[in-house]
């Protein structure tokens, strides 16, 4: 590439990259609430994420999800989309210090509430440390299942899309085990239910 191009396009980057920033930083607006703006963020902090490590496995929209492991707050291990097969997951990344994760977690709290136990399953893993997790949960408990994972270039969110580790980060699986849609950023009360909606309607 000729120097004058390359500057060009590191400039081009670099501004796509801080429209995204100002988004992310300048709260949930009306185009980061929809999906060709969650689509553009998405993009744009992909570009610039660090590679995975060889062997690390990411999801890509459209396809199916592989194998991702996580470890239940009483020990057992969770496997995704596995321990759901036939049902839609939504896979909420979090911990217990983000503040955008707290403020939404009541809202994913009502939808699994209004799923129960034939709709969409609300799965949330922490990345975070276990008693960190839990003394928050004893303060903020939900109903619906909670995973840990050590956070990391290696860890569930990066295997689910995440590559760039924004927090909180949701993915949404189908009843096939395929990425149907991704969101960056806390979910506003009532947005959820079509959020979700839509996507599993879209691929039955």
């Amino acid at each position: 590439m000729r120097p004058h191009l390359r500057v060009v396009a590191v400039a081009l980057g670099a501004a796509v990259l801080g429209a995204a920033a100002g988004l992310w930083f300048g709260g949930p607006g009306p185009l980061l609430r929809t999906e060709l703006g969650q689509r553009a963020l998405h993009g744009a902090m992909s570009a610039t994420a660090p590679t995975p490590p060889d062997g690390v496995p990411v999801a890509e929209r459209g396809k199916a999800v592989p194998t991702v492991r996580a470890q239940r707050l009483d020990g057992a291990p969770l496997t995704l989309p596995g321990d759901f097969a036939g049902r839609p997951v939504l896979v909420n990344l979090w911990a217990s210090w983000c503040g955008p994760c707290i403020e939404e977690m009541p809202e994913l709290e009502r939808f699994a509430q209004a799923q129960g136990a034939n709709g969409v399953q609300v799965v949330g893993i922490a990345l975070d440390e276990a008693d960190a997790v839990r003394a928050f949960l004893q303060r903020v408990p939900v109903t619906y299942a909670i995973a840990l994972d050590a956070p990391g270039p290696r860890d569930a969110g990066v295997q689910l899309g995440n590559t760039r580790g924004v927090l909180p980060y949701t993915a949404l699986i189908d009843a096939r085990g395929r990425l149907v849609k991704q969101k960056i950023g806390p979910f506003q009360p009532g947005e959820i239910d079509d959020w979700a909606a839509e996507a599993i309607q879209t691929t039955d």
